[in-house]
């Protein structure tokens, strides 16, 4: 009989905040992978429990992943965990996922602290629809260009920053998104435990040497019937944004050719001479 995955949320900085449930699982699991096993044993430590482990980190090779897989599928029970929170949000445990799936290996949730839902309901932004976007791209172009995308999101957006690139982030959003409205949460259920909400500008002008973990809630943008900025940006910038939302090509043609006041055959014609 083989064993079971569970994805077992940890706290992502008060050490109270661990469910009774995921105590449970991780004193009955065989094996407890971690992303990193120092600090996942402070925690065991803390909880008294002793189990067997092994590291599985976001540059661990295919041969790990299958060595993990093995395991289960001897019949052994693993607990899978990530540093702070629920493991597979922005987490290598992802990859792990996947492949438990691909082998019927069956995948059980134990829910608990999450940072970017915990950032989300304390913000006083709309909580109705929401965008998670994790860690922007490394490369720059790449940031900005993701940027303009949630520019004229039609929902709140979320993503986590590190330290040492909060105050480029923070630049980048007031070049892009001018002064809407953000809410930076910052070690968010640690002891400096912060939520700075304002305008860009405003946020800057608080943040000054940035330390520990950050998430940025951005507000919704404008709704696209009174969006006139979405007639300033090129044909292409235009069409992906209908493209993120779903929307078919005809149906691309036929709403940008409205934003715009132009015809059909005139925005066809302007899109396939810029690609």
């Amino acid at each position: 009989m083989i064993g079971n995955l569970y994805l077992v949320a940890t706290p992502i900085g008060n050490l109270e905040d661990i469910t009774l449930r995921a105590i449970k699982i991780l004193k009955e699991a065989d094996i407890i992978v971690a992303e990193d096993t120092r600090h996942t044993l402070q925690l065991l430590n803390h909880l008294e429990i002793s189990k067997p482990l092994i590291s599985y980190q976001r540059h661990s090779n295919e041969k790990r992943i299958n060595e993990i897989i093995e395991k289960i599928l001897e019949g052994n029970n693993i607990a899978l965990v990530t540093d702070a929170g629920t493991p597979g949000i922005s987490d290598p445990g992802e990859e792990v996922v996947k492949e438990a799936i691909k082998n019927n290996i069956k995948v059980i949730p134990i829910p608990g602290a999450c940072a970017l839902i915990c950032a989300l309901i304390a913000s006083g932004l709309d909580t109705k629809e929401f965008t998670f976007i994790g860690f922007l791209p490394m490369n720059n172009k790449n940031r900005k260009e993701k940027l303009k995308e949630i520019k004229f999101a039609k929902n709140t957006t979320i993503i986590y920053e590190a330290p040492h690139k909060l105050k480029e982030t923070l630049k980048d959003l007031k070049e892009i998104m001018q002064n809407r409205k953000i809410v930076l949460a910052h070690e968010i259920t640690k002891i400096h435990e912060s939520f700075e909400s304002g305008t860009i500008d405003e946020v800057i002008e608080k943040t000054q040497e940035p330390k520990g973990e950050y998430v940025i809630i951005i507000e919704k943008g404008e709704k696209i019937e009174n969006n006139k900025e979405l007639n300033e940006i090129s044909i292409e910038e235009h069409y992906k944004y209908y493209e993120k939302l779903g929307y078919e090509n005809k149906d691309i043609i036929k709403q940008i050719a409205k934003d715009r006041n132009l015809r059909k055959n005139e925005v066809y014609r302007q899109f396939i001479n810029k690609k």
